[in-house]
């Protein structure tokens, strides 16, 4: 079927939904060492439904396909995205727990992650294609922290469709070599640019990965910024800008969802990547994962406020 890609203008995402047990430290412990925490805290989080959160912030129309637990944690996980204005039709409740991320989090806002899969692990391919509903979709957002199985029947159906998939591939893991063609973007860290392409270096990492059939890649850099390259041979290189950084824990979610809603209102790939730049250093000047994520007027405001201090 050919590509209908420029027809929608919706988001839908098909990923994890988390709740975020927060701990915050002076610092990591070493091996077999304990260490006193400095407060705990629960935030509605998971890469799934931040980024969700984020496109729908950033200002796109946004859906949500995932599972819950029957616990306590479910209800609240729905409805911080319903707060959020993501669509949540489609996420599903699963017998059990919902999908559990154990974070500790230093004086310099780094952070170590633990995932408890929950109801994530049991979203299988038929929920997925049972609800997935292609009408009036720009792209559809996936990530490493449902089963991969059920990825792979939503990057085939999205390509039967004509719709855009954007792949985030976190936690990392190599991509089948059959589905790079079938994938309009692969957004990564630096970690995850090697752990995908084999290649340590970001720009060889994203040439390799676009040899093997990708359309476009992303890679961010953290303090450096991030690079993007497509098959047609463009190459852009966007910094970042600089902030004081209190807790890193979804700032590539949000810079994803705010690339995808800027991009899915017609935004040209440099703006976009901006804009996702200044959504992502909001973020992380904030504790938690959705609770740190900026509206659209806020990130407006960010750039207008860095274009006049120029």
């Amino acid at each position: 079927m050919s590509r209908q890609a420029s027809g929608g203008s919706r988001i839908l995402v098909a990923g994890s939904i988390n709740m975020d047990i927060v701990s915050r430290v002076a610092r990591f412990p070493e091996p077999g060492e304990t260490i006193s925490g400095r407060g705990t805290s629960y935030h509605p989080g998971g890469k799934g439904a931040n980024q969700a959160a984020a496109a729908a912030k950033a200002g796109a129309a946004c859906s949500m396909l995932g599972a819950v637990g029957g616990d306590p944690f479910g209800d609240a996980l729905v409805a911080s995205l319903e707060d959020a204005g993501v669509g949540v039709q489609s996420v599903l409740t699963k017998d059990g727990t919902s999908g559990l991320a154990i974070i500790t989090v230093n004086e310099g806002g780094e952070n170590h992650i633990v995932l408890s899969a929950g109801a994530n692990g049991l979203l299988t391919a038929e929920d997925a294609l049972a609800e997935a509903d292609w009408r009036g979709v720009y792209a559809v957002l996936l990530q490493n922290e449902i089963p991969w199985e059920t990825n792979e029947a939503l990057i085939r159906s999205a390509g039967e469709a004509g719709v855009r998939v954007w792949l985030n591939p976190a936690p990392a893991r190599e991509v089948p070599a059959e589905l790079l063609p079938l994938l309009d973007t692969i957004i990564v860290n630096e970690t995850e640019a090697a752990a995908v392409s084999g290649l340590p270096v970001p720009d060889r990492a994203a040439a390799e990965l676009l040899a093997r059939g990708a359309r476009r890649v992303v890679v961010t850099l953290g303090e450096q910024g991030c690079l993007c390259a497509d098959a047609a041979g463009e190459r852009l290189s966007v910094p970042a800008y600089a902030v004081e950084a209190v807790d890193t824990t979804a700032a590539g979610d949000t810079f994803i969802g705010a690339f995808a809603a800027a991009s899915a209102a017609g935004t040209d790939t440099e703006a976009a990547l901006r804009f996702a730049a200044a959504a992502a250093a909001i973020a992380v000047t904030r504790p938690g994962a959705q609770a740190s994520i900026p509206s659209r007027d806020e990130i407006e405001a960010f750039l207008a406020r860095e274009r006049a201090s120029l």
